[in-house]
Formats: C-alpha cells, structure tokens, sequence
C-alpha cells in the first residue's frame, strides 16, 4: 500500500482527526473528519468563510493528529488550495453527508491537497515509522 493510502485510510478508520494551522504566532485547532485521495493526492476539505481557510492562506503549513486503537498518525506539510471542480465534486461525491452545506459549484467549498509532507506512525510500545509524500 503507497504511503498516501496508508494515511488516508488511517484518517477514515479514526474518523475524526484533529487539524492544528497557525494565525500569527497563536496555534489553531479544530476537529475535521474529511480525507480523501484524488489524482493520487491527499485532500481534506473546508469552507472558504472559516477561519481555517483564511489561516491556510496565509500561511500554508498545518499539521493533523489521528488516534486510534492505541496508534497515532502525525501529518506535517503544506496544504495547497485546488480550486477545479473536479477535485470538490470527488471529495463531495466520497462524503455525500456534506452535500446538504457544500457544492462543487458554490463559492465556499474549498479542497486542499498535502505535498511536502511527512506521515509519523506512532505508538507507545514501538518507534515512530516516518514516511513522505
């Protein structure tokens, strides 16, 4: 299994992650549940009216925490903005749930995508396995 996969299919066994950007010198955290992989990337999705969109754009760096079974997932990286539709329609499509406050074709849902990112699997009775993507 590619290392993008392995981390999108820890992020959905966990179901929720957490997602950490900053907004100045101050940390920002929040509860987020989307990972999804098009065109061989990882993508999240948000909306362009929340803060968390803003603070991405202004700087790009964020880093996401997943926990389950006793196993943690860290992932550190840059998010970058995919505006095509085809990219929100595949998240959209992947979580139809969302569908009732998103669209492909609105100007609020907005997809980012990992690059230069490094995955730490992690646990207490082992080493960290670090992969990138």
């Amino acid at each position: 299994m590619e290392t993008v996969e392995r981390v999108c299919e820890f992020l959905k066994n966990a179901g929720t992650y957490y997602l950490a950007t900053v907004e100045g010198d101050q940390p920002r955290v929040r509860p987020f549940g989307t990972a999804h992989i098009f065109e061989g990337k990882l993508y999240i999705q948000t909306g362009k009216i929340k803060p968390c969109s803003k603070q991405l754009a202004a700087n790009p760096k964020a880093e996401i925490c997943a926990f389950k079974d006793g196993k943690w997932l860290r992932l550190a990286g840059e998010l970058v903005n995919d505006d095509r539709v085809e990219a929100k329609k595949s998240m959209l499509d992947d979580y139809s749930g969302l569908r009732n406050s998103y669209d492909e074709n609105d100007n609020n849902t907005q997809v980012l995508y990992f690059k230069n990112a490094t995955a730490s699997f992690c646990s207490f009775t082992s080493d960290p396995e670090v992969l990138t993507f």
